[in-house]
């Protein structure tokens, strides 16, 4: 692991909604650490109900995961831009990560222990 990241085991069923829909729950959520910034949480892949994403043509890079992309989730009134990120091929010390996407807690997007 990188020096200001840990990941660790979310414990408990995590669920994400958006639009008055569930995108997705898990019980095998990643929570992770990176400095002082608030914990974050990344679900499988396998778990989210990728139908409500669209791929974006946003990106970014970070120096200690490596390239995120992003999706918009598309409810039936909106459309939330950049709303999730994954790291398709993230660096080898947070390997963990790969094949989860996190998102962005907002007022159209909640991310929560049930």
């Amino acid at each position: 692991m990188t020096e200001n990241i840990t990941i660790t085991e979310a414990t408990g069923t995590w669920v994400v909604r958006a639009g008055g829909a569930v995108l997705g729950e898990s019980k095998a959520a990643l929570e992770l650490t990176e400095g002082r910034y608030p914990a974050v949480v990344y679900f499988p892949r396998a778990d989210i109900a990728m139908a409500f994403l669209d791929e974006s043509d946003h990106s970014s890079h970070c120096p200690h995961k490596g390239d995120a992309r992003y999706f918009s989730i598309v409810t039936k009134s909106k459309t939330i831009e950049n709303a999730a990120w994954s790291y398709e091929a993230p660096f080898p010390a947070v390997d963990m990560i790969k094949d989860h996407l996190a998102f962005y807690a907002s007022d159209d997007v909640t991310v929560e222990r049930v």
